[in-house]
């Protein structure tokens, strides 16, 4: 009996002396907690030494003024309750990154405050705070890539394999708060982000990574707020957003811009986008541009994209897909690439309210269609108020334009703009306004295959109708309602509309049901 006990106490005290062991207290390399002092240094003996045997670097209550580190294998940082890492003022405390991944990003990105480099195993938690002080870092010029390469990010890893951030707070980035480049196996959870220091304040930006995982974060950015983007020829694949509230002037939910390679497998669900606490903006608007934007631009591929249990308030488009040809290289010798391809998106459970009157857009360009898109189970209440003269019935193509919602200012329909698209439904969608609104419901231009049903949705009494299809081909529309009718319930233009259905519609109260009766079959069923 006593040899058992003997031996649980020799096991407890080697048990104990490994764990001891394995918790570097930064404080006992010298770290200074007054906020004043650079530990620089000891921060990365810390770091360095954790490495070697693998374990946690342990930042007690206090705050600690640092430039550049480095994390490395097999390192977590714990930041305490109380703890605050401040980000250097002097750029002279920050070191040049260049990873050996070419990216866009090479030209004018330069500068972080935590840096890594085909690491594994390393993570960030706790419940303290990182500080990036971003107001410090002033943006002297508008030129490229002047405007940039001055700003240090606060978390930037390259190429690194399993990834953890959780808990902590990242508030005051001098640039984005957060890139992952080429990351596989990435876990981001519960984070808090405050981002309102300075130009391209984003939330996060997971740039061709896989295998990712982020859940129960909130964000308040000036800039975009959670981003998938390509820079390089890496894909964003097998990514999981959910349980997240969301703010930002500008786009809260972003697949794209910089889009060179492919974006796949993607599950977005149970978020809440709300206006920003605050109300100065450097880009953007108050409420924010979108709540849903994805865009492929420089070419590559969305294809595999759900998103679902979406709740907005505020911004100026709720919904925003786009594929354009602006063909924008990674790198200098590269290339032109060709136009992408996005498909096989479904978008369901929305509701959106207090959103401006510009309206949502589904578009490709001539030769390239959007394919496969669904959407269901929408409700958007607009703002409207608008007239004749507030709009452009023509909207240019724009296809090597920067990809925005507002890029074409109020769009001739108030609820849905549709244009080189190939199979696109729509069910048990709902639309209204707060205003009147003389734009008609859904234009459709260049679409094969259309399915509208169980469309509800409200319409001025003195809009020239309430659908409009431009060359549309296979078309069918059944169960619709329009809560107040206008004159003519589907305007036909151009000479390629054929094979429309109308089953089941309401149209009592219509002057009329069709311009013209060529390529329209009107099916039992119809309320007249």
């Amino acid at each position: 009996m006593y040899k058992n006990i003997l031996l649980l106490l020799i096991l407890s005290a080697v048990l104990y002396s490994q764990t001891k062991s394995s918790v570097f207290n930064i404080k006992d390399f010298g770290a200074k907690a007054d906020g004043t002092t650079l530990n620089t240094e000891v921060i990365q003996r810390a770091i360095d030494s954790c490495s070697a045997t693998g374990g946690t670097v342990l930042f007690p209550a206090g705050k600690y003024l640092t430039g550049s580190l480095v994390l490395k294998n097999n390192v977590a940082l714990f930041l305490s309750k109380g703890a605050v890492i401040l980000g250097s003022t002097n750029l002279n405390d920050y070191h040049e990154h260049k990873p050996e991944l070419q990216s866009y990003n090479d030209n004018f990105l330069k500068y972080s405050l935590f840096y890594a480099e085909k690491a594994e195993n390393i993570s960030i938690e706790g419940e303290g705070t990182i500080d990036g002080q971003g107001g410090a870092f002033k943006v002297k010029t508008k030129k490229k890539p002047e405007r940039y390469e001055n700003r240090p990010f606060v978390i930037r890893f390259v190429e690194c394999k399993n990834v953890s951030i959780k808990n902590i707070n990242l508030v005051n980035s001098a640039m984005w708060m957060e890139q992952y480049l080429a990351c596989d196996g990435l876990y981001i959870k519960g984070i808090k982000v405050f981002n309102h220091a300075n130009q391209n304040n984003d939330m996060m930006d997971i740039d061709g990574c896989r295998n990712v995982i982020i859940s129960d974060c909130t964000g308040d950015t000036d800039d975009d707020g959670i981003t998938l983007k390509s820079t390089s020829p890496y894909s964003v694949q097998n990514v999981v957003i959910t349980n997240c509230i969301v703010s930002s002037h500008c786009n809260a939910i972003k697949i794209g811009t910089e889009s060179t390679g492919d974006f796949k497998n993607i599950s977005i669900s149970n978020i809440v986008v709300k206006p920003s606490s605050v109300k100065k903006v450097i880009y953007g608007f108050p409420e924010g541009i979108s709540a849903i934007t994805l865009t492929t631009v420089d070419g590559g591929t969305i294809d595999g994209v759900t998103i679902s249990n979406i709740n907005i308030d505020g911004p100026e488009v709720p919904i925003f897909l786009r594929l354009g040809n602006r063909a924008r290289k990674y790198k200098e010798d590269e290339s032109l690439p060709g136009v992408g391809e996005f498909k096989n998106v479904s978008i369901n459970n929305i509701i959106a309210r207090n959103v401006k009157s510009i309206g949502c857009s589904i578009t490709g360009i001539p030769g390239h269609n959007i394919e496969n898109i669904a959407l269901s189970n929408i409700r958007i209440n607009y703002s409207g108020g608008i007239d004749k003269g507030n709009y452009k019935d023509a909207v240019p193509e724009l296809e090597n334009s920067y990809p925005e919602s507002t890029m074409w200012g109020n769009l001739p329909a108030y609820g849905f703009y549709i244009r080189h698209v190939k199979n696109i439904s729509f069910n048990a969608v709902e639309v209204n306004y707060i205003k009147p609104d003389i734009r008609p419901v859904i234009i459709c231009n260049d679409v094969d295959e259309l399915s509208l049903s169980g469309l509800i949705a409200e319409c001025d009494s003195n809009a020239d109708s309430f659908l409009r299809f431009d060359d549309v081909t296979n078309s069918k529309i059944n169960n619709t309602e329009c809560t107040t009718k206008t004159k003519l319930f589907l305007e036909l233009r151009g000479d390629k509309n054929s094979n429309i259905k109308l089953i089941g519609n309401d149209f009592v109260g219509f002057q009329k049901i069709c311009n013209v009766q060529k390529g329209i079959m009107l099916i039992d069923g119809n309320l007249k």
